[in-house]
């Protein structure tokens, strides 16, 4: 799933459970089960393979992605601090990702292990428009979650 889809649902789960600490727990386990839903993903292969001359446009595809969740929150929600720690925690499987691809260790193996293990739909034929539909979908029923 795209980040913004994480941020959003984050920052829906944030708003309706009072804990926070079961709120951000729920953010981070959230993560996990939208990246079950098949989806596409933007390609980050330059960072992968670690070839940084070539990669400028793989993070301004994620920075992109980020900002655009972050301004979603901002625009619906404004600046509660528990939104944004939810939304971090949401997006922290991804962070560790990365993190993983550049920096290999046991404790980051175990992130990308059981990610690879959650994405085991993406080389399954599932149409693009589908993928794309669930992703709209995450984001549409997130909001509507967020004002119920």
């Amino acid at each position: 799933m795209i980040l913004t889809c994480h941020i959003i649902l984050a920052a829906a789960i944030a708003v309706k459970i009072p804990n926070a600490f079961l709120a951000v727990t729920l953010a981070f386990l959230s993560h996990y089960l939208l990246d079950f839903f098949p989806h596409i993903e933007y390609p980050i292969e330059n960072i992968k393979n670690k070839q940084w001359s070539k990669s400028l446009p793989d993070f301004l595809n994620v920075f992109l992605d980020f900002f655009s969740g972050i301004l979603i929150i901002l625009l619906f929600l404004g600046t509660q601090p528990i939104i944004f720690i939810a939304a971090f925690f949401a997006i922290l499987p991804d962070i560790m990702n990365y993190f993983y691809l550049i920096y290999q260790n046991e404790f980051l193996k175990i992130n990308h292990d059981l990610h690879e293990k959650i994405h085991f739909l993406k080389n399954k034929k599932i149409s693009e428009l589908w993928r794309i539909t669930s992703q709209a979908l995450t984001i549409i029923i997130s909001i509507i979650l967020i004002y119920l």
